[in-house]
């Protein structure tokens, strides 16, 4: 073996960095998030993760903030499904073309929002804050707001799937 080769291996340069050292697993921290986000009146949205921070190809991610007994507006995600974690307080989801459907979630619960599905979040605590993580299907975030007069009394709906067939609360 010649010396150039022995040589050649005991040296390090950029092609050798193995891969996914830099684009491999990222850790966003969280006084690190970004608010420079399409945003919903009454609410505090800020990106963790999403194709501008981390290349993410396939879905967004951060979190949401709405403010004792505040509400945000009507609105939906486009073609986006939406899985919303209740970190901290008691959220009240209203859904439908006139917000005539309810329900409600509190911290460890998950609440799953369709694509195009006209949408309200309100903080039902007239005290605490609500805290949630929020992840979208695609790496844009997408924010359409909508005028919509919800009706008076909303409906209760129980989350009835397979595993609950008589509603779960």
């Amino acid at each position: 073996m010649s010396q150039d080769n022995n040589h050649s291996h005991e040296h390090h340069d950029e092609s050798s960095v193995p891969p996914w050292k830099h684009d491999g697993v990222r850790v966003i921290a969280g006084n690190q998030l970004d608010g420079n986000v399409p945003s919903t009146p009454g609410m505090d949205r800020k990106a963790a993760i999403n194709f501008a921070r981390v290349g993410a190809q396939k879905l967004w991610a951060g979190t949401v903030t709405i403010h004792a007994n505040a509400k945000t507006g009507a609105h939906h995600h486009g073609p986006l499904e939406s899985v919303i974690y209740v970190v901290k307080g008691r959220a009240r989801m209203r859904w439908g073309e006139h917000l005539e459907f309810t329900a409600e979630a509190g911290p460890g619960d998950f609440i799953y929002v369709p694509p195009y599905v006209p949408h309200q979040e309100i903080n039902a605590s007239p005290t605490e804050m609500l805290e949630c993580v929020l992840c979208r299907s695609d790496g844009q975030a997408i924010a359409v707001n909508l005028d919509i007069e919800p009706v008076e009394k909303p409906e209760h709906v129980l989350w009835i799937d397979p595993t609950h067939p008589k509603g779960g609360v």
